[in-house]
């Protein structure tokens, strides 16, 4: 893991990379605290997303795909009318058995700012 990822404002300026091994319990425990109101569910890193329409939901639901393709890492998202739930993992680590990443601490620290700047331009 980058020494360098050590606040928020490190998550969101980092891109992810091809490259990168899974975390261990110490690496996660370290970054869960930069990411607030992420939690690990069964190897993941998960977080719920609440809106006040069907039309806000869809709009954050566009705006991290963008984030997801820019990135190159993609989360798995169950999309409801008022909700959405962003399950983070990376399967190529752990010899293809999954787990935790650096990209997934990135890109929930990306996905965490873009519903706040939504929530604020509400």
């Amino acid at each position: 893991m980058s020494a360098t990822l050590t606040s928020t404002a490190d998550l969101l300026d980092a891109r992810c990379i091809r490259a990168h091994d899974a975390l261990d319990a110490d690496a996660v425990a370290r970054l869960l605290p930069l990411v607030p109101g992420w939690s690990v569910e069964n190897g993941r890193l998960c977080r719920g997303f609440g809106f006040k329409n069907h039309h806000h939901t869809m709009a954050f639901v566009n705006a991290l795909a963008w984030i997801s393709h820019t990135e190159d890492h993609h989360p798995e998202l169950t999309v409801t009318y008022k909700n959405c739930v962003a399950r983070y993992d990376t399967h190529s680590v752990n010899a293809g058995a999954g787990g935790l990443s650096q990209n997934d601490f990135i890109c929930a620290a990306k996905a965490s700012a873009l519903f706040d700047q939504a929530q604020g331009a509400a």
